[in-house]
């Protein structure tokens, strides 16, 4: 496809608005060019979703809609190492990472295939001959807004809920990855199971596209990843039709690391945990907060885990850590950078590194002010702080600290304390002794300002269902 189109009513539509260029952020090049969509598009792609919802068989079909996933699970897979290369060129991040992407997301596609054939009500009678059932259906059109950090993983682990529960979609994908959504409609288009209509797809480059779907009355779900100031403009938009919200946003995750913790692993995870994608996914881990007994230990360790890491395109073996996604992070989080030296005591400073390619190198810095920005907002980047503390009550008051509660990890060796302060810590996820565990069986979310809903795992499906109580009296039918 020489200019990555929309996909609407099962056709490629080109539009009317000049087309934009992605850029590999490693070195810069063109990748191809993609076509931006406006609100008139958006709204043609909600009535074809919502004419199949309305008027098709899709809504009370599972077996089919189990059979449509199979064949997107088959299509994903068919074309895997294509797309691992286009993520790692178009999104920056390593091979390994990308390879990690396909898998879940192929994973989660045929978990979601067989949960489709089992969502059921159930039956009750409430006094002798009053019959109560209660059945599970589709909530309606579903718009599925996707982040450009796992463009596949992360579209795919909304995208396979809705439809497996019956719902019908329209996708705003990122801009700064529209050659990766591209293959993965082509891939959608293949299968001959999904309804025409069933599934449409509109690029944009700014935010008339997502304020479109968000006011939309003939969209009933949005299902959002991304940060929490834009998932507040979502509530707020969506507020006039009172159209339900599936919301994973922000994350600051704390990593707690008690005196009996395994200090080698601790690091070994929380080095990967950190790093990942360069920081750049909502769980990594930000926050290393660690007993005074073995903080020297853990901050000495850490550092030289830091300093050794090669930062590099992520199509080479001998890279640790890929690209940011684009220049202006790169600036971005340089002045975050700044910002830690004077505000905290930087232990490791990362650099940019000379050429076109939005490479930082990681940084780690000490701070002991809980109000500091540095400390209460998502960076967003290979960036993390260290903090002390000195018994498990500080730990889990420092923990709990921030307004996110997406995920966190606990280092202890103490089953009973593992126990005490994975509850006491509110977050929607909680490693021990590991960090970032993510898997389609296991559901995924944040307290507070993290979000609303969960997703993966059987919850994932409760934001795409509605439950019906339908009653009747034995003997008046």
């Amino acid at each position: 496809m020489s200019v990555a189109k929309h996909f609407i009513g099962g056709e490629w539509v080109e539009g009317l608005l000049t087309a934009r260029e992605s850029f590999n952020p490693a070195n810069g090049e063109s990748l191809g060019k993609y076509s931006p969509g406006d609100a008139s598009l958006a709204n043609e792609a909600i009535g074809h979703a919502r004419r199949v919802f309305d008027e098709g068989s899709w809504a009370a079909s599972p077996r089919l809609r189990a059979v449509a996933l199979f064949e997107l699970a088959d299509q994903l897979e068919a074309r895997r190492e294509e797309l691992i290369d286009l993520i790692v060129a178009e999104n920056g991040k390593l091979r390994s990472e990308a390879i990690g992407e396909m898998i879940g997301a192929v994973s989660e596609t045929r978990y979601y295939a067989g949960l489709a054939r089992n969502i059921f009500g159930r039956t009750f009678e409430s006094a002798p001959g009053n019959i109560s059932l209660l059945h599970r259906e589709p909530a309606g059109v579903a718009a599925v807004i996707v982040p450009w950090n796992a463009p596949v993983t992360l579209l795919i682990r909304s995208l396979a809920p809705a439809l497996a529960a019956g719902c019908t979609a329209v996708i705003k994908p990122a801009p700064q990855v529209p050659m990766v959504h591209a293959v993965v409609m082509e891939c959608i288009a293949a299968c001959a199971s999904f309804p025409i209509g069933c599934i449409n797809s509109v690029n944009e480059d700014g935010s008339t596209v997502g304020e479109a779907l968000v006011a939309s009355k003939d969209v009933d779900v949005i299902s959002f990843t991304g940060s929490s100031a834009t998932g507040r403009r979502i509530m707020e938009g969506a507020s006039s039709t009172l159209k339900r919200l599936s919301l994973e946003l922000g994350g600051k995750a704390p990593a707690v690391v008690f005196a009996d913790a395994d200090i080698d692993k601790a690091v070994g995870e929380l080095l990967h945990g950190s790093l990942v994608m360069a920081g750049q996914i909502c769980v990594a881990a930000t926050r290393f907060i660690v007993h005074d007994s073995v903080y020297n230990e853990f901050s000495t360790k850490m550092a030289a885990a830091y300093k050794g890491i090669n930062t590099g395109p992520g199509n080479l073996a001998t890279s640790q850590m890929g690209s940011l996604i684009d220049k202006e992070n790169q600036t971005r989080l340089e002045g975050i950078i700044e910002q830690a030296g004077d505000e905290g005591n930087l232990i490791v400073k990362g650099e940019r590194l000379d050429g076109e390619g939005a490479f930082i190198t990681p940084t780690l810095f000490e701070i002991d002010n809980l109000d500091s920005s540095l400390v209460q907002e998502e960076l967003f980047g290979p960036i993390a702080s260290l903090e002390k503390f000195s018994d498990e009550t500080e730990a889990v008051h420092m923990a709990n600290a921030t307004r996110y509660g997406l995920a966190a990890s606990v280092f202890t060796n103490d089953l009973n304390r593992a126990t005490r302060v994975s509850r006491a810590i509110r977050s929607g996820t909680v490693w021990l002794n590991c960090h970032t565990r993510l898997f389609a069986e296991g559901e995924t979310g944040g307290y507070r300002q993290s979000g609303l809903g969960r997703l993966h795992g059987l919850e994932g499906l409760n934001d795409f269902l509605e439950t019906k109580h339908v009653y009747f009296e034995a003997g008046s039918i």
